[in-house]
C-alpha cells in the first residue's frame, strides 16, 4: 500500500471516529443539560416563574438580539454585561441586605467582617443546593431568596424598558431605550435570565460544582475553578508540547522535493474563461461591497462602546442600535468571506475539468440572486425584530434567532441552506469529469470535492436547534456551524484550492501536492473536529466536555506552531520566474494567511483555549482579539488571495492586469488589523483579566471597568488601526472598479 493511500485511510478513520465521539458527547449533553423546571416556587407557595415563562423568555432574549446584546454563559457581545454573572451578583447583593436587616438590623455594607462572612456562608449553603425535584420538576427556594429575586426582576424591568433612573446605565451598556417595550415580555425575559443564573450556581446532583462547571468566577457564591478545569488544562499543555515535538521531528525528517521546471510563461495566460466563470465575477463584486459595509458597521459598533447610544453626538441608536450593528457586522463577515469562497468553488470546478455543463451560467446567476436576496432580506428581518415590530414567533422565523453567527431568522437560514445545496450541485456538475478521470492530481481534487460536500451539508446543523431547545444543546449545534463549517471544512477547501492553483501554475508537482494536502488535512482535522468542544466548557455541559475539549483544542494549535514553513514555501514561489509577478500579491495574501494562522488562530487562540484560561477570560476582549485575528486574518486574507487569482483568470485582457494598488491593499489591511489587536483589543482584554481575578467576572464586564479612563483610552487607541484597515478596504474596491472598467473598455475595442 502506498503512503498516499494509507494517508487517505487514516483521514477517513479520523473523520469517522471524531464524529462518532462528537455525537456521543452530544447525547451526553442532551441528557445532562440543566433541567428546565415546570415552575419555581418559594417555600410559602408563591409561584415566581413557570416553564412557559422561561421558554417565552428565551424567545424574548432572541428577539432583542440575544448574543448581540451582552452574553449568557459567556457567549455573546462585550459591552453590555454577561447577564448570567450580572444576575448572580445582583441577587447575591440583594439577598445579603435582606439577611443583614433581618438578623442585625443594618445594611450589609455596614457590618463587621465576621458578620459579613457569616451571612455570605448562609447564602452559599442555600444558593448552591439543588432543590430541583426530578419527579415534580419544581424548583423550591426560600422566601428570602424570593425577595432578592424580586429586586433583580424590578431592576431588569426598568433597565429593558424606558425608566429615566437607568438612562445612564443603558448608555453604558449600549442599550437603546425601550429595548423591550412590552412589560409582559420583560417579565418573561427575567425568567430565562434567572434560569441561566440558577444553572450557573446550582450544584449538579451528587456533585460539588454547578451545571456550568462553576462558571462564572465569583468566589463570594462559591464559584471557583473545578479540579477538572485545572488538571485538564495542565494535561493540554503536555499534549501540545508532545504534538509540536512530534510534528517538528516529522518535518525535519521529511524529504522536500525540489521545485519542478517552471514554465517559461504563465500557463493560464491563453486559457479563455467560460461563460459561467465570467458570471462568477459578480460574486467578488458583491463580496467587496459587503466587506465595505461590514467595515462601516464595525466602526459604528466599536464607537458605541464609548458613547453607547450616540455616534459623535448623533442619536443613531434609535435607528441602528448596538445590538443591530453588531449583528450585521458579524453576519456580514461570514457572508462576504463565504461569497468569495463560493465563487472560488464555482470557478475552480470548471477550471479543473475544463467542462462547462449546460445551463451552468444560468445556475451561477440564479444562485447569486438568491444569495443577495438572503443577505439583505435577513438583514431587514433583523432590523424589524430588534425594533420589536414582530411577535416572538414571527421574530424567530424571519427576524432574529439571537445566536451569534447564525442570527438570521429560521426562514432565511433554511433558504441559505438550500442555496448551499444548489451551489454544491453546480460544483458537482462542473467538477464531475475530474472526479472520474485518473489524473495526477486526483487525490487533491477528491479532498477538495469532499470539503465542498461538507460545506454544503454541515451548515444544516444549525437547523437542529429550535425555538425552545435547551440552551446547552442550542450552543452545541451552533458551534457545529461556527467551528466545523467555518474553521474545519472551509480550511480543508482552502488548502486544496491553493494546492491545485499552484499545480496549475506549474509551481508544484501534482505528487507533492497530493501528499501535502492529505497530510495537512489529517493534521488539521485531528484536533479541529473534536476541538469544537473547547467552546462548550461552561455551556451547561458535563465535565467530560472539559476533558475532550482541552486535549483536542491543544492539538488544534500543533500544526499552527509550524505554519511558518507554509509561509516560506509560498513566498519562495515569488522568486521562481518573471511572470509570477502577476500573482505576487495573491501569493502574499497566502503568506499573510499563514502569519495570522500562527498569531490569530494559534497564539491568541491558545491564550483562551485551556479550560483554566477560558474560565477567567471567556467573553472578554481577549476573545475579540482572537476572533479578529483568526476570522479576518486567516479567512479574510485567504479569501482575498483566492479572489485575486480568480479575477486574474476572469479578466478578458490579462495584459492589462496591474498589481500596483494591491501592494497598498496588502499592507494597510494587515498593519491595520495588527494595530487593532496590539493597541486596543488585547490590552483591554488584559485589563479585564486582572479585574476578574481581583473582583470576580461580573466586575470585569461592569461599567466600572468598561468605561474606566484606562479602557476608554485603549478603545480610542483602536482608531488608527481601524482607519488604516478601512483604507485598505477602499483601495481594494478601487482596484476592482479599475479592473472592471479596463476590461469593459478592452472588450469594446
Amino acid at each position: 500500500m502506498s503512503r498516499l493511500k494509507a494517508s487517505v485511510i487514516v483521514l477517513f478513520a479520523i473523520c469517522f471516529i471524531s464524529f462518532a465521539v462528537l455525537l456521543s458527547l452530544g447525547s451526553e449533553i442532551y441528557q445532562e443539560a440543566p433541567p428546565i423546571p415546570s415552575k419555581v416556587v418559594t417555600t410559602s407557595g408563591k409561584v415566581i416563574f413557570t416553564k412557559k415563562d422561561i421558554e417565552q423568555g428565551e424567545l424574548v432574549w432572541r428577539s432583542m438580539g440575544g448574543h448581540e446584546l451582552g452574553s449568557v454563559w459567556g457567549h455573546g457581545s462585550y459591552v453590555a454585561p454577561d447577564w448570567t454573572a450580572d444576575w448572580l451578583h445582583r441577587e447575591n447583593q440583594a439577598w445579603l441586605n435582606i439577611l443583614a436587616k433581618q438578623q442585625f438590623g443594618q445594611l450589609y455594607a455596614t457590618l463587621a467582617n465576621p458578620k459579613q462572612a457569616f451571612l455570605q456562608q448562609q447564602i452559599r449553603d442555600e444558593i448552591r443546593q439543588n432543590s430541583f425535584n426530578p419527579t415534580t420538576k419544581v424548583i423550591t427556594i426560600s422566601n428570602d431568596r424570593g425577595l432578592a429575586i424580586d429586586e433583580v426582576i424590578a431592576h431588569n424591568i426598568k433597565l429593558f424598558g424606558n425608566d429615566k433612573s437607568l438612562d445612564k446605565l443603558r448608555q453604558d451598556y449600549a442599550m437603546k431605550n425601550n429595548t423591550i417595550p412590552s412589560r409582559e415580555h420583560r417579565e418573561e425575559l427575567n425568567a430565562f435570565l434567572f434560569w441561566g443564573a440558577w444553572a450557573a450556581v446550582t450544584n449538579r446532583p451528587n456533585e460539588n460544582y454547578s451545571y456550568t462547571n462553576n462558571w462564572p468566577y465569583d468566589p463570594s457564591i462559591g464559584n471557583i475553578p473545578t479540579s477538572d478545569n485545572i488538571v485538564w488544562s495542565v494535561l493540554s499543555l503536555v499534549v501540545l508540547l508532545m504534538g509540536i515535538g512530534g510534528l517538528a521531528w516529522y518535518q525535519a525528517a521529511l524529504r522536500h522535493d525540489p521545485l519542478p521546471a517552471i514554465p517559461s510563461q504563465d500557463p493560464l495566460i491563453n486559457i479563455k474563461p467560460t461563460p459561467s466563470q465570467k458570471a462568477v465575477g459578480k460574486y467578488f463584486i458583491t463580496a467587496i461591497a459587503l466587506f465595505l459595509l461590514q467595515i462601516v458597521l464595525g466602526g459604528i459598533t466599536a464607537h458605541y462602546s464609548v458613547e453607547g447610544q450616540d455616534f459623535y453626538g448623533i442619536p443613531l441608536a434609535k435607528i441602528l442600535p448596538y445590538s443591530l450593528t453588531r449583528t450585521w457586522h458579524t453576519q456580514l463577515a461570514v457572508f462576504w468571506i463565504a461569497t468569495i469562497w463560493l465563487g472560488t468553488g464555482l470557478y475552480i470546478a470548471t477550471s479543473l475539468s475544463k467542462h462547462e455543463p449546460k445551463y451552468q451560467r444560468l445556475g451561477v446567476n440564479v444562485l447569486w440572486v438568491v444569495l443577495v436576496f438572503i443577505v439583505f432580506g435577513s438583514m431587514a428581518g433583523e432590523w424589524f425584530a430588534i425594533q420589536q415590530y414582530f411577535n416572538l414567533d414571527t421574530s424567530f422565523l424571519i427576524g432574529h434567532q439571537g445566536m451569534e453567527y447564525i442570527d438570521l431568522g429560521r426562514v432565511w437560514q433554511i433558504l441559505l441552506f438550500i442555496g448551499l445545496l444548489v451551489w454544491l450541485a453546480l460544483v458537482t456538475a462542473a467538477i464531475y469529469p475530474s472526479l472520474v478521470k485518473n489524473s495526477n492530481d486526483r487525490p487533491v481534487i477528491l479532498v477538495l470535492y469532499s470539503s465542498c460536500v461538507a460545506i454544503g451539508l454541515f451548515y444544516g446543523a444549525g437547523l437542529l436547534q429550535g425555538k425552545h431547545t435547551n440552551l446547552a444543546m442550542a450552543e452545541y449545534w451552533r458551534w457545529w456551524v461556527v467551528h466545523l463549517w467555518v474553521e474545519g471544512f472551509f480550511e480543508t477547501f482552502a488548502t486544496s484550492v491553493i494546492a491545485l492553483m499552484f499545480v496549475r501554475l506549474g509551481l508544484v508537482r501534482a505528487k507533492t501536492a497530493n501528499s501535502a494536502v492529505v497530510f495537512t488535512t489529517i493534521i488539521f482535522l485531528t484536533g479541529g473536529l473534536l476541538g469544537t468542544l473547547h467552546h462548550l466548557y461552561f455551556a451547561g455541559t458535563p465535565t467530560s466536555i472539559v476533558a475532550w475539549g482541552a486535549i483536542f483544542s491543544a492539538l488544534e494549535v500543533v500544526p499552527l506552531a509550524l505554519i511558518g514553513f507554509e509561509a516560506v514555501e509560498s513566498y519562495r514561489y515569488l522568486k521562481t520566474t518573471p511572470w509570477i509577478h502577476n500573482y505576487h500579491w495573491a501569493i502574499m495574501f497566502f503568506v499573510a494567511t499563514a502569519f495570522w494562522n500562527l498569531v490569530g488562530a494559534g497564539i491568541l487562540g491558545f491564550l483562551i483555549n485551556p479550560p483554566i484560561s477560558l474560565y477567567y477570560i471567556q467573553g472578554l476582549n481577549t476573545t475579540a482579539a482572537h476572533a479578529h485575528g483568526s476570522f479576518m486574518g486567516v479567512y479574510g486574507m485567504l479569501g482575498i488571495g483566492l479572489m485575486l487569482i480568480c479575477l486574474r483568470g476572469i479578466s478578458s485582457k490579462r495584459k492589462l492586469w496591474s498589481e500596483k494598488l494591491l501592494k497598498y491593499v496588502f499592507w494597510t489591511l494587515n498593519l491595520g488589523l495588527g494595530a487593532m489587536l496590539v493597541f486596543s483589543l488585547l490590552p483591554v482584554g488584559i485589563v479585564q483579566f486582572f479585574a476578574v481575578i481581583n473582583h470576580g467576572y461580573w466586575y470585569a464586564r461592569s461599567p466600572e471597568v468598561i468605561h474606566s479612563e484606562l479602557v476608554q483610552h485603549l478603545v480610542w487607541a483602536r482608531m488608527p488601526g481601524d482607519l488604516l484597515f478601512s483604507l485598505g478596504g477602499i483601495i481594494l474596491a478601487l482596484f476592482l472598479v479599475k479592473l472592471i472598467f479596463q476590461n469593459k473598455v478592452a472588450d469594446v475595442r
